[in-house]
């Protein structure tokens, strides 16, 4: 028995096959069931909103290129008070997929067979089985890369704090805990 994939927190599928060499322009949102399972995905407290504007084009001869903007709203836990703290998300996708075992999907190496990569250059492409592409796993994707990982509630800052009162810099003996110690 083959292991199930979980179904994603946000999914919106798009038939490679229905692709012209014309772009389509697609608006995705997230729906009451999807924000709630996203806010548990994210270990965020809510999401007040998400959504995205797609570019959907063909890329090269059976490729899939998917350009947008995703922009959302989150309520998180601030990191000093944990009062709530709503956080605005606004992330660009440019995304390439194309099929598995396509040519242009391979890792380029060297001659010494190491990766070369450029780090300012595009991203690697994604690979996709099948006829389908995730557009809003993608989008699910790019909104998770935006999220502040320790957000602050303006103004709040950690206070110093201070374990012991005495003077003493030094380190304690690990035997102290022995000096009462008696053998019977």
């Amino acid at each position: 028995m083959e292991p199930r994939a979980e179904k994603a927190a946000f999914s919106y599928g798009v038939k490679v096959g229905h692709i012209s060499a014309n772009p389509v322009q697609v608006h995705v949102e997230a729906d009451d069931r999807e924000r709630q399972a996203l806010a548990l995905q994210w270990k965020v407290e809510t999401v007040n909103a998400l959504a995205a504007d797609l570019h959907i084009a063909r890329w090269k001869k059976d490729g899939v290129r998917i350009k947008g903007h995703v922009s959302g709203e989150i309520v998180q836990a601030c990191v000093v008070t944990l009062e709530p703290v709503v956080t605005s998300i606004e992330q660009d996708i440019d995304q390439i997929y194309v099929p598995e075992g396509s040519k242009l999907a391979r890792i380029v190496t060297d001659e010494m067979g190491e990766m070369v990569l450029d780090p300012d250059g595009p991203d690697l492409p994604e690979t996709f089985v099948g006829d389908t592409i995730d557009a809003g796993e993608l989008v699910a994707e790019f909104a998770a890369l935006a999220i502040d990982p320790y957000p602050r509630k303006p103004g709040a800052e950690f206070k110093p704090h201070i374990e012991s009162t005495e003077s003493d810099d030094r380190r304690p003996s690990p035997f102290a805990v022995l000096k009462d110690w008696k053998k019977d």
